[in-house]
This record gives structure tokens, sequence and C-alpha cells, in this order.
């Protein structure tokens, strides 16, 4: 039993080590795209019906935290079907692998979102910024298993998130846009990214 059990471990870590080096192809870019779509109509929808985060930012981040599970739902959805389709029976070792690459920076998202809530609410006006921080960290990490110009999408929430701190730190105000612009377009970015790569796999 325990050369079973030994060979057992050998293979899981070898499967493990697999799909630590193979390039993760679960994300699509219909997904992506449209959560970039959800991101701006959210964004566009606030700012017509004067939803405003300093007077209500229940009502702000809750729609904002709304989106994103709709939207992970989506990306999670198509992330099923097609690394069933693509990685066969590493299927299940290669979304586990992408769950942990992304999971502490949605945790700490999540996290400091309650902090701010509950002990802080005059500092909320940080969540835009950080989340796309936090954003740019889980691409960052999950770059050697993602598609070539991955990176760029990385940069791209970092910068954006320095820049919306920057603008929303001199009176603590945000707009719907600097939630939704940075998310909209990094998303945007992605799905060329991924959808590139599928054109270059499929053409090898």
């Amino acid at each position: 039993m325990r050369d079973v059990e030994k060979a057992l471990i050998d293979i899981a870590d070898i499967r493990s080590r697999i799909a630590a080096t193979t390039t993760f192809r679960g994300f699509g870019p219909h997904a992506l795209g449209l959560t970039g779509i959800l991101a701006l109509s959210c964004a566009l929808w606030q700012h017509l019906s004067g939803v405003d985060a300093v007077t209500d930012p229940l009502g702000f981040f809750l729609t904002w935290i709304v989106v994103a599970v709709v939207c992970v739902s989506l990306v999670g959805a198509e992330v099923i079907v097609r690394s069933r389709r693509h990685h066969g029976g590493m299927a299940d070792q290669m979304i586990h692998q992408a769950i942990q690459q992304f999971l502490p920076a949605g945790a700490a998202g999540a996290a400091l979102a309650a902090i701010l809530g509950r002990f802080a609410p005059e500092a909320i006006w940080l969540l835009p910024g950080v989340w796309a921080l936090f954003v740019s960290l889980g691409l960052f990490a999950a770059v050697p298993s993602l598609p070539r110009g991955a990176m760029l999408a990385g940069g791209w929430y970092f910068v954006s998130g320095c820049v919306v701190l920057m603008l929303a730190a001199p009176e603590g105000a945000i707009s719907p846009f600097m939630m939704g612009l940075p998310f909209a377009v990094g998303q945007f970015l992605l799905a060329a990214i991924v959808h590139r790569a599928s054109g270059d796999d499929d053409a090898a």
C-alpha cells in the first residue's frame, strides 16, 4: 500500500509540475470581452442615474460587487468548458493551478473592502484603484501560465490603478468611470491577447 500511495503522490506531483509549465487555455475571449462590456455598461448606468459613491457608498460598491460576481461566473463557466476541451485529463489540475494564482489577490481585495466598509468608510475611495492593483498582481502571478502578452494587461491594471488613486486622493471622491474604465479596457485587452493566442494555437 505504501508503494501505491507513493506512486499516486509522485503522479500528482508530476501533474502539478506539468500544469505549472503549461499555458492555460481555459480563458476565452468571448467571456473576457463580455465582462469588459458589463463593466463599461455599469459605469455608464451609474453615471446617468446619478449614483454617488460619497452619499451612497453601499449602493455604489454593492452594484460593482454584483457585477464582479456575474463576471467571475461567466469567466468560470467558460474556463470549465474550454479546459475540458483543450486540456483533457489535465483540466482539473489546470483549473486548480489558475485558482491558486488568482485567489490570493481576489481574497485580499474582498478583505480590504470589508475592512474599509466596517472600520474606515471615509477611506472607501481607495477601493477602485486598489482593486485594479490587486488584479494586476493576480495577472503578474499567473503570467507563466497565461498567453504571451498577458503582462501588458497586468501593466495596464497597475498603471490605471495608480492613476485612479492619484485622481481620487485630493478630494477623496470617485466616479463610476474610475471603476469602470480601467476594468473595461483591461478586460478588452485580455480578450484581444487570448484571441490572438487562440489563433496562433490553431495555426500551429
